[in-house]
């Protein structure tokens, strides 16, 4: 009997200690995870859910609707739930979907971060170095340097979608979670780089993202590898600034120009997806034809005017006007105005095009030569003294030269001459010569009065003897005036036989003498005593000769014998 007794203590005290198990133990072990649980009915707003404990817990409706707002469970599904404590004052098990959602978070995040998976989640919002990112409940970490490869301007557009990405560190007990988008874009990068390499060639066609602007070009990412778009292959056109065609950001269609595998330099072109304007350009545009035309840019030497997109000429700056020589292009023209222009010369090889702005215009030289041949008189005023002339203006903002020659019929004044005029003076001239294509005309102030030199020397031929003034003694002779701008050379081989060294030839005395040569041309008067008296002499003998009737036997005879005659007479 007492063997029996005892079994059924041993059994009672293990009935009691698994009553007292199922009733505590069971329940502590379950406090601060997760389990699955059944709901067994639905109250009202809340759910009735056996979580196997001693009482059943109960949880409101709303903790699960999902995303829509659609509830996605109902009465016997089975959902995971965390449990809080076994059971509070009122018997029931404390239970949350919400801590349930954290825990299978943080386990796929650690899942993932050893797996080194990438995960998905969206951009929330801005804090203090970077921005705070939501992976499936979870708050993680965003630095700014980790958004991107390259400095993102416009953080909005990310936040649309769920954006990948890597996380890089994560601490459970503080909550802290790091990620990384840069590091999945890299790997993509490197990915796309791989495989872009593989099948890169000249002449490719390829979409971009435009990625920086410099002022030579722009760099276009092509999905793992850069290229260089330089400006001069960007259009036809002429591009003042890359950022006048391109944007940071943009996606452009660009061909491969050039690819050297060895530094993996590759250059791109747009333009050349393009038909090149200059294609037939000498049958578009042959030389003397007229079209219309938009000023693109100003330089010191010229305007580029486009004729077409892609197509520019050059206007040289002396084709600009026919008069505004001195003139800045910019004192002509301005950038954006249209013009008419004349094509002059076309170079399809070097791809240039000559144009002329003032062939569209009337040219005065011609206008001028026209309403004012050779010979006519003209009046302008005085623009202009030089060393060599002067420079009169004429109707039609053109000059006129007169060359220092035709000032006046005083050669001997040279340049003093011109010491009296002055510019702004009015002065009248004739017209001696046009040549409009060389754009000169040629005028004279002395010939609007008679030639004194002239006159005088058409009123003394060669061998008349005349009267002057001796005025400078020079080293082939002696200078002498012989009226008001008129003057002669007498040689020291014409001087007197009597007085060979001219001892008696002073200057300020007068002299007789006989003209011996005339060089119309250098306005030259050659004097001679010597043949003055030589023709006295023969003079002197026909007159004799002509009162006697006799012949002589020689000229010295005849002299000797006249002059006998005239000192008999005179006695």
């Amino acid at each position: 009997m007492a063997a029996e007794a005892l079994l059924l203590d041993e059994i009672a005290d293990e009935d009691f200690e698994a009553l007292l198990d199922e009733s505590f133990g069971q329940g502590i072990g379950k406090e601060g995870q997760v389990v699955t649980g059944t709901i067994i009915q639905r109250e009202g707003d809340e759910f009735v859910i056996d979580v196997g404990l001693k009482s059943e817990g109960r949880l409101t409706i709303r903790e699960f609707f999902d995303s829509n707002g659609v509830l996605s469970v109902g009465v016997g599904d089975k959902v995971d739930v965390f449990v809080e404590r076994s059971e509070d004052q009122n018997g029931q098990a404390i239970l949350s979907r919400e801590k349930a959602k954290r825990e299978e978070a943080w386990l796929k995040l650690e899942q993932a971060f050893n797996g080194q998976e990438t995960v998905y989640g969206r951009i929330m919002g801005k804090v203090k170095g970077g921005y705070t990112v939501d992976i499936n409940s979870l708050a993680a970490f965003l630095p700014g340097s980790q958004v991107d490869v390259r400095p993102v301007h416009d953080i909005a557009r990310l936040q649309e979608e769920d954006q990948p990405f890597d996380i890089l560190k994560m601490d459970r007990r503080r909550g802290n979670i790091v990620v990384s988008r840069r590091a999945v874009i890299e790997k993509q990068r490197e990915s796309a780089r791989s495989a872009l390499l593989e099948t890169l060639h000249e002449g490719m066609i390829l979409d971009g993202v435009v990625k920086n602007i410099t002022d030579y070009g722009a760099f276009v990412d092509l999905g793992g590898l850069d290229g260089l778009l330089h400006i001069t292959d960007m259009s036809w056109k002429r591009v003042k600034h890359p950022s006048s065609v391109v944007a940071v950001g943009d996606t452009v269609a660009v061909q491969v120009i050039k690819f050297n595998a060895d530094t993996q330099r590759i250059s791109l072109g747009m333009k050349q997806l393009q038909t090149d304007p200059w294609e037939g350009i000498g049958a578009k545009y042959p030389p003397g034809t007229r079209f219309r035309g938009v000023v693109t840019n100003i330089t010191d030497y010229g305007a580029f005017v486009e004729l077409e997109s892609g197509v520019e000429g050059l206007a040289h700056v002396s084709e600009l006007a026919w008069t505004k020589k001195n003139l800045h292009p910019s004192k002509i023209l301005e950038v954006g105005t249209e013009v008419d222009v004349m094509v002059l010369d076309v170079d399809a090889e070097r791809r240039r095009i000559s144009l002329g702005l003032k062939q569209c215009q009337e040219n005065p030289w011609v206008a001028f030569a026209e309403k004012h041949p050779v010979g006519v008189t003209v009046t302008g005023e005085i623009k202009n003294i030089t060393e060599f002339g002067l420079f009169i203006g004429l109707e039609g903002d053109i000059d006129g030269l007169v060359h220092l020659s035709d000032v006046s019929w005083d050669n001997a004044a040279g340049e003093d001459i011109l010491k009296s005029f002055q510019r702004g003076q009015e002065v009248e001239a004739i017209v001696l010569s046009l040549d409009p294509e060389k754009e000169r005309i040629s005028l004279g102030l002395k010939q609007t009065s008679p030639d004194s030199w002239t006159v005088w020397v058409d009123e003394h031929p060669k061998g008349t003897e005349v009267a002057g003034t001796i005025i400078e003694a020079v080293a082939a002779g002696m200078v002498v005036r012989l009226a008001e701008q008129v003057e002669g050379l007498l040689r020291k081989s014409d001087f007197s036989r009597e007085d060979p060294e001219g001892a008696n030839l002073k200057v300020g005395e007068d002299v007789r003498v006989q003209i011996t040569q005339v060089d119309r041309q250098k306005r030259k008067i050659s004097l001679s005593v010597k043949a003055l008296e030589a023709a006295q002499e023969r003079k002197t003998v026909q007159e004799y000769t002509s009162d006697t009737g006799s012949a002589t036997s020689s000229l010295g005879e005849a002299l000797s014998q006249a002059l006998e005659k005239r000192s008999g007479s005179s006695t």
